[in-house]
């Protein structure tokens, strides 16, 4: 089973940290990704307005949203400017997905609710969804250090199971379309 996840087109935001925040995507440019999408495989959408659009965009029709996908909460965060976040300091990867801002989930809580969807896949799947849920989905093979992953709006990541075994095929695979 091979699975595809895009992250969405860049939001048109505000400058400030988005997590759950519903803002809309400019998709510009989405469409010439569409001839390297997987084909036949089932498609699922994050509920955010961003993977929406990006979706649509390329001309996808999703067997369903689903809610698992959202983006981390980042509670009292969401919404404050980058340079008003707290400096955390070095952190090892266990510390920082075990790291719960006020109000929030943690990496490891958010990975806790996409990783059993992932898990449950019986088809080639392809998902529209965010940075942190291509973090989770990394997270299957490599533990907390997927929080070093860089993913760029627009990026696909492929990973591939066998059996139970998964097995990174790829990250952040970008095309020139953002």
């Amino acid at each position: 089973m091979r699975l595809t996840i895009l992250r969405h087109a860049p939001i048109i935001g505000d400058g400030r940290v988005v997590g759950r925040r519903d803002l809309p995507a400019d998709c510009t440019g989405a469409g010439a990704l569409a001839p390297h999408l997987p084909r036949g495989a089932q498609v699922l959408v994050s509920p955010a307005l961003r993977c929406r659009q990006t979706a649509a965009a390329l001309s996808l029709t999703p067997d369903r949203a689903e809610p698992a996908l959202w983006e981390q909460d980042l509670g009292a965060w969401q919404g404050l400017p980058f340079d008003r976040l707290p400096d955390l300091g070095p952190l090892p990867p266990q510390a920082l997905a075990r790291h719960r801002p006020e109000g929030a989930e943690s990496f490891d809580d958010m990975a806790a609710r996409v990783v059993p969807l992932l898990r449950g896949l019986d088809r080639d799947t392809l998902i529209v969804a965010h940075a942190g849920t291509v973090r989770a989905a990394l997270s299957m093979v490599v533990g907390p250090a997927a929080l070093a992953f860089s993913v760029d709006p627009l990026s696909m990541t492929v990973l591939r199971r066998a059996g139970s075994d998964w097995a990174v095929e790829a990250t952040n695979i970008t095309l020139g379309a953002a």
